[in-house]
C-alpha cells in the first residue's frame, strides 16, 4: 500500500468523510477480531488473568491513536512487552496474584510517565538514529517470528492429539487463498475480513463432511475494564523504577520502529515526540483502567494498514467494536476458527518481508547489509526488544568509523578556468607549490576523528618539509569539539615553530564560535590567518613566500606567483 506523502502535522480529522469512515470501520472490525485471541494469549504470557489482555486493547488503544502521530499504528499488549514484564516482575511477586497485578499497574504508570518525559523534553529525535536497514531487519525478523509461531499453532491444530484434523488445514488454506485473491484482484475490498468469513464457512463445511471439528476461540471473558489504582508509595516505586526505565526504552524502541515501518509503507511522516506523547499518555490511562503495558503492535498495525485504514479512527473503531461485538455477538465470535486467525497472521507475515528493499540494501552497502542481517538475526534468535538496540548500536559503530576518517584532499589550480581541484583527480603532470600546500577538509573534526586528522597533518609535514605554509579549506568542516580545537591549535604551533604558518579559508560560523570560546580566534585574527576567498588568501600569502625559492621555481601554479610569463596570465584564482 502506498499513499501520498502526508506531513506529520497534517490534521487527520480534516480528511474525515463517509469514505474514510467506511474504510476505518472495516479495518477496525478486523482489528477487533484479531485482538481477541492475541489479547488473551499475551495476558497469559505476562502472568496475568486473560481478561487483562482484552482490557489493554480498549482505552489505551484509543488514547494512543488519538494523541499519537501515526495514522496506522494500533497500540495494545505485545508478546515482547508481555514476556519482558513477566521476566522482570516474577521474582518480586507470584504471577497472577493481587500483589503482582498491583506491581504491573505501577510499572505501567511509571513507564507512561517516563515516555511523557521523553516527549516533553523533545528527545524524540534520538529515534532518528534508527537506520532504514535496522527497520527493515526488525520488520523482517518480526515477520519470521509471527510466521514461525503461526506455523507452529497451525501444525498443532492440524495434528491434534496425534490425529490429523483435515478441517483445520481446510480452514487455513481457504482463509489464505481468499485473502490473497481479494488483495490481488479486488484490493479495495476488505480482504482479511472476507478471508476470516471464508475460514468460518470452511470450518462448518469440514465439520459437515466429517473432516473433524475445527478449534475455535472459545469463551470470551467479560471485557468492561474496572477502575484500578497503581501503588505509588516510595518503597514500591523505588523497587520497580529500574524495571520501568528498561521497559520504557524497549516500548519506545518498538513503537517508533513500528511507526516508522508503517510510515515507510504508507508515505506518512511521523512526529516522533508526538508519538511518544500518545504512548506515554496511553500507559498512564492503562494503569487506571485495569490494563498493562502497551505499545505499538506489529500484529495489529500491519493488518490495520493493509486492510485500508485511513485515519486513527480505525484504532478507535477497533476498541469500540471489541466492546460491541462481545456484548452482541459473543456466542458467534467464540466460534471463529483459530486456524483462520493463525492463517491470517501467516499471510500478514509474508507481506512484511520486502525482498526488493533487502536486495537494494545489500547492493548499496556491505555495512548497511550487516546492520540489516544482524538486526534480523537478533530479532529472531535473541529478543525482539534487544534487537532494535543491537541494530542501532551497530549502525552507530559504522557511522562513527566512517566519520572518524574525514578526508583531507590536496588541492591545486587546474583546468582552463583554473578551479581548485583535488590533486588526485588531475593528470600526472599536475604539481604543487613547493612552499604552500592547500588541502580541503571534508568532514567534521571531533574526538573520534582527531587521531586520523593529526596523522594526515603529520605526514604532510614529514613528506613535504619545504611546504612550511598550509591553507586549509574548511567550508565542509561543519563543527569541531574541544579535541578538534586542540588539533588545529597544535598544528598552528608546530607550523610556527618550523618557520611556517597555518591559514584557514571560509570557516563556518559554528567553528568560529568554538574558536572564539577557546581563544584561538584571537590568535588567528591577529595574524590575519582567516580568509573568505581564495584570491584574497593567495594575494596575501604568495607575496610573502621565500623569493629565492620562487625565482627558481618551475611550478608557478598560482597567478599571484612573481615573474610569471605574460603568455600564462589568465583569470585570477578565487
Amino acid at each position: 500500500m502506498r499513499n501520498r506523502i502526508i506531513p506529520a502535522g497534517d490534521p487527520w480529522w480534516r480528511e474525515l468523510s463517509l469514505s474514510t469512515a467506511r474504510a476505518d470501520l472495516l479495518a477496525g472490525l478486523l482489528g477487533a477480531l484479531l485482538v481477541l485471541p492475541q489479547g488473551v494469549a499475551f495476558a497469559r504470557l505476562a502472568g496475568l488473568p486473560p481478561e487483562y489482555g482484552i482490557y489493554s486493547a480498549i482505552l489505551p488503544c484509543i488514547v494512543a491513536a488519538l494523541f499519537g502521530s501515526s495514522r496506522h499504528v494500533v497500540s495494545g499488549p505485545t508478546n515482547a512487552n508481555s514476556l519482558a514484564l513477566f521476566a522482570m516482575l516474577a521474582p518480586l511477586a507470584v504471577p497472577g496474584s493481587l500483589t503482582y497485578i498491583q506491581l504491573v499497574f505501577t510499572v505501567t504508570f511509571l513507564v507512561g510517565v517516563l515516555q511523557l518525559g521523553v516527549s516533553v523534553c523533545r528527545l524524540g529525535n534520538l529515534a532518528n538514529f534508527i537506520a532504514p536497514s535496522v527497520l527493515i531487519g526488525f520488520t523482517s525478523g518480526a515477520a519470521c517470528l509471527i510466521g514461525y509461531h503461526s506455523v507452529l499453532d497451525l501444525a498443532a491444530l492440524i495434528l491434534r492429539d496425534g490425529q490429523w484434523v483435515l478441517s483445520e488445514a481446510l480452514v487455513a488454506l481457504v482463509t489464505i487463498a481468499i485473502t490473497a485473491a481479494v488483495a490481488r484482484y479486488r484490493p479495495r475490498w476488505p480482504g482479511m475480513l472476507i478471508g476470516i468469513a471464508g475460514g468460518f464457512g470452511a470450518a462448518a463445511l469440514g465439520e459437515h463432511f466429517a473432516a473433524g471439528k475445527a478449534a475455535v476461540m472459545g469463551t470470551i471473558p467479560a471485557i468492561l475494564p474496572p477502575l484500578s489504582m497503581p501503588t505509588l508509595d516510595l518503597d514500591t516505586v523505588s523497587s520497580v523504577l529500574g524495571i520501568a526505565l528498561a521497559l520504557a526504552v524497549v516500548a519506545l524502541g518498538q513503537s517508533v520502529s513500528i511507526a516508522k515501518a508503517m510510515a515507510e509503507r504508507s508515505g506518512q511522516h511521523i512526529d516522533v515526540n508526538r508519538e511518544f506523547f500518545g504512548q506515554g499518555l496511553s500507559n498512564i490511562v492503562a494503569s487506571f483502567s485495569s490494563s498493562y503495558l502497551s505499545c505499538g503492535s506489529l500484529n495489529r498495525s500491519l493488518p490495520n494498514l493493509e486492510s485500508g485504514a485511513k485515519t486513527p479512527m480505525a484504532a478507535v473503531f477497533a476498541s469500540l467494536l471489541l466492546l460491541l461485538l462481545v456484548a452482541a455477538f459473543g456466542s458467534v465470535l467464540e466460534r471463529i476458527p483459530m486456524a483462520a486467525i493463525d492463517a491470517l497472521l501467516l499471510y500478514v507475515a509474508t507481506s512484511l518481508i520486502s525482498l526488493p528493499k533487502i536486495r537494494e540494501i545489500v547492493r548499496f552497502s556491505h555495512q548497511e547489509a550487516a546492520c540489516l542481517l544482524v538486526t534480523w538475526a537478533a530479532t529472531v534468535f535473541i529478543r525482539i526488544d534487544l534487537a532494535i538496540l543491537i541494530g542501532v548500536g551497530l549502525s552507530l559503530v559504522f557511522y562513527l568509523y566512517q566519520t572518524s576518517r574525514p578526508a583531507l584532499r590536496v588541492m591545486v589550480p587546474g583546468g582552463p578556468h583554473r578551479h581548485f581541484t583535488p590533486l588526485d583527480e588531475l593528470t600526472d603532470t599536475a604539481t604543487e607549490c613547493p612552499q604552500l600546500k592547500l588541502v580541503r577538509m571534508e568532514g567534521s573534526v571531533y574526538f573520534g576523528a582527531t587521531q586520523h586528522v593529526s596523522e594526515q597533518l603529520r605526514q604532510y609535514r614529514e613528506q613535504s618539509p619545504g611546504q612550511k605554509h598550509l591553507i586549509v579549506m574548511v567550508k565542509s568542516m561543519n563543527f569541531i569539539d574541544l579535541a578538534g580545537d586542540r588539533v588545529w591549535r597544535t598544528e598552528f604551533q608546530r607550523r610556527r615553530d618550523e618557520g611556517g604558518k597555518l591559514y584557514f579559508h571560509r570557516p563556518r560560523s559554528r567553528v568560529l564560535a568554538v574558536w572564539e570560546r577557546s581563544g584561538f580566534l584571537t590568535e588567528l585574527l591577529a595574524g590575519h590567518r582567516i580568509f573568505q576567498s581564495k584570491s584574497e588568501a593567495l594575494s596575501t600569502i604568495v607575496p610573502g613566500l621565500d623569493h629565492a625559492i620562487c625565482r627558481s621555481c618551475q611550478a608557478r601554479i598560482f597567478l599571484e606567483c612573481p615573474a610569471r610569463p605574460a603568455s600564462d596570465v589568465g583569470p585570477r584564482s578565487g
